[in-house]
């Protein structure tokens, strides 16, 4: 098994404790910090089921447990990334699921430092080659204690 054999399976690696961006399992799902680092503290929430492609695919009460995870999540962030950065603007949080099959949420912070003409929009609107340029390393560990930390609390 290779050390990037759980991107293939990367809701399955976290319930086997093998998905190294896990940050910690919420009860609507997997908070992971996400492989590209261009915005600082990217983060989704993995629903738990791979089977779940949509949120509508929940019962309801299971959709308000994954949107309380999300928030869960997204203050985590929002937190951790005004202690880290005082640049940082706000999170922005999504449900795209165009590009994975199973249902998850992008928990995108913001700064000021962005620029000024992608800073408005959505983070889709950053260039293809931008999420390669700053990929999760060690140099993310302060990162993500600090968002671990305010999961936590």
């Amino acid at each position: 098994m290779s050390a990037d054999d759980w991107r293939t399976d990367r809701i399955g690696s976290c319930a086997r404790g093998e998905n190294p961006t896990l940050l910690a399992t919420l009860p609507g799902g997997f908070a992971v910090i996400g492989d590209a680092q261009f915005l600082p503290g990217y983060c989704l929430l993995l629903t738990d089921d791979p089977a779940v492609e949509r949120l509508t695919d929940l019962p309801r009460p299971a959709r308000l447990t994954f949107l309380e995870s999300m928030e869960r999540l997204g203050e985590a962030v929002e937190r951790a990334c005004a202690s880290l950065d005082p640049a940082f603007r706000r999170i922005n949080l999504e449900i795209l699921g165009n590009f994975d099959p199973f249902l998850h949420a992008h928990i995108w912070p913001r700064y000021e430092w962005e620029p000024p003409e992608l800073v408005v929009g959505p983070v889709a609107r950053y260039p293809q080659q931008k999420w390669a340029q700053t990929p999760l390393g060690p140099q993310h560990d302060p990162l993500r204690a600090a968002i671990r930390h305010f999961l936590s609390s």
